[in-house]
């Protein structure tokens, strides 16, 4: 695998290797370089654009929860969907996640929005378009990344016992990938303000995500650190 994506981890190599070889990945590199010879920031740092497949290897995603595109703030995005770096303060569709959880699992919230320890247990956090301009939400929809987000959707399918997360109709158009019959497929509304209301909340995806994982002798997930 390129250079440029090395932070991978090896684990994914049969799945997504030959996706590095073919022309839109080629031309998603070359984009990248350019911004970089020309001082062009994109988020997250290049360091982090594979961060959730360098902290979640194949064989241990237990659960797949997908994004839309990184977060387009200064000091937002790390390379995780949803999650934030530490100290940076919780973006509000985080928060109503947290507020669900609380409540799902009669736990307290978290404080901090960093993930990784989600993604260091099975989490997989999947933004679908992988690189964002600052102050430009879905300013990259158009490079190609959906195709190589969707080798992981399918390469994970392959897998039994996953629980898949779609929250808001982004997400859900996802669905169409998912044909094996022995994963779990939660659908709700975003977690955004606009819509939580609309049934995100009382959705009790991670309750049911983990008694999906404990009736199949998996670990069950701990979300509340």
């Amino acid at each position: 695998m390129s250079k440029l994506f090395k932070g991978v981890d090896i684990s994914w190599k049969p799945f997504i290797e030959s996706e590095f070889q073919k022309s839109y990945m080629q031309e998603i590199k070359s984009f990248l370089i350019n911004c970089s010879q020309n001082n062009e920031v994109i988020y997250p740092h290049p360091k982090d654009i594979f961060k959730s497949l360098e902290l979640t290897s194949f064989q241990s995603v237990k659960v797949v929860i997908l994004g839309q595109d990184p977060y387009h703030g200064p000091n937002q995005a790390h390379g995780l969907a949803f999650s934030v770096k530490k100290n940076v303060p919780i973006p509000p569709s985080l928060k109503n996640i947290f507020k669900e959880i609380s409540e799902d699992l009669h736990s307290n919230k978290r404080l901090s929005g960093d993930l990784t320890n989600w993604a260091k247990q099975g989490v997989l956090l999947l933004n679908t378009c992988l690189t964002v301009f600052p102050g430009r939400p879905g300013s990259h929809a158009n490079l190609g990344w959906q195709k190589f987000t969707d080798s992981i959707i399918d390469a994970v399918d392959t897998k039994d016992n996953v629980v898949f997360l779609l929250w808001g109709s982004y997400a859900q158009k996802k669905k169409d990938l998912l044909l094996n019959k022995n994963n779990l497929v939660l659908e709700a509304p975003h977690p955004s303000p606009l819509s939580a209301h609309r049934g995100f909340f009382g959705c009790k995806h991670f309750s049911k995500a983990n008694e999906f994982l404990r009736k199949n002798k998996i670990e069950e997930i701990d979300w509340s650190s």
